[in-house]
């Protein structure tokens, strides 16, 4: 139930919002797939109120996993959390074949919703991109979220484009990490029908403000409780607050920033104790060292979270 948070797009069928966290991958020490501890963490989140999940996204490290381990990370997840909140799994590959294929996987193993990411590697035009949405779109029935972060996949969506792909039956949100915010006001705007995910912990609070029903924080991974109650304050018409909270996020953002890419998260959760061991992250990407994570754990204590 959405009180003073914006709500849902209208043909969103799962009516996603509030802290959707992108939950992790964890490995074993030699690098494979721990599919218990993977889906511990899922459990761990929705446990602190996350009101979905969202595995194989960036922080769940989807590129550097084989297609049998990314299905069966989505399994995993579907099969611990069940009907207790929305399961929507990132099903996006370089080609428009094998996308399709992890969306129909997902459907089957009971996922609730698809999120995928444009295509990247090869520069991706209107056509391409309208076709590569329209064919994963029609392979099944589940509702379909774009993911949009260009940073990382060297491609954007014009405006344009996002009309067309509004167009496609079951493709109902999207979850921006391109940190375009008047590109989001606009889109938000042009489409009120669709939901919107803000996909950056720096725009928590800024994507309630425009109209995002919801985030993918990587910071609700590690400490849900805090993006939960920033995003409880907003709903409750608690601002103030929310905005205070906000600038938590930002502090904690900046410490998990700390040492080699995306290590943050996974040794918050190590210094947290919470029952489940993440592993590390798969090679190339790799932990923090022993230096940065007492530095992480004396930023952290002194925020009051550890």
């Amino acid at each position: 139930m959405v009180d003073n948070a914006p709500s849902p797009g209208e043909e969103d069928p799962l009516g996603v919002h509030g802290v959707v966290p992108p939950t992790v991958t964890a490995f074993e020490a030699d690098e494979s797939v721990d599919y218990e501890a993977t889906a511990a963490h899922a459990r761990f989140v929705v446990d602190r109120g996350a009101h979905g999940v969202f595995p194989l996204g960036t922080n769940g490290e989807f590129p550097l996993l084989t297609p049998d381990e990314r299905e069966g990370v989505a399994e995993a997840v579907v099969d611990e959390i069940g009907d207790d909140a929305p399961v929507i799994a990132g099903v996006g590959s370089a080609s428009t074949r094998e996308t399709v294929s992890h969306a129909e996987h997902a459907e089957e193993v009971g996922a609730d919703g698809v999120v995928v990411v444009t295509p990247y590697y090869y520069p991706l035009d209107h056509d391409a991109a309208v076709r590569h949405y329209r064919q994963v779109a029609e392979a099944i029935d589940l509702p379909v979220y774009v993911y949009h972060i260009p940073s990382k996949t060297g491609n954007s969506l014009s405006l344009e484009t996002l009309d067309a792909l509004a167009e496609i039956e079951n493709l109902v949100g999207l979850k921006d990490s391109s940190k375009d915010v008047p590109w989001l006001g606009q889109a938000i705007d042009a489409h009120p029908e669709m939901t919107f995910l803000a996909g950056s912990d720096s725009l928590l609070f800024p994507g309630l403000e425009v109209g995002c029903a919801g985030m993918v924080s990587a910071v609700a991974n590690a400490f849900p409780e805090l993006v939960v109650d920033l995003y409880e304050a907003y709903d409750e018409d608690d601002e103030e607050r929310a905005r205070r909270l906000q600038s938590e996020v930002y502090d904690v953002r900046d410490a998990l920033k700390r040492g080699p890419y995306m290590a943050g998260v996974k040794t918050a959760l190590d210094l947290r104790e919470v029952g489940f061991n993440p592993g590390p992250l798969r090679s190339p990407l790799r932990k923090m060292d022993e230096s940065d994570r007492e530095a992480l754990a004396d930023d952290l204590s002194g925020l009051g979270l550890l």
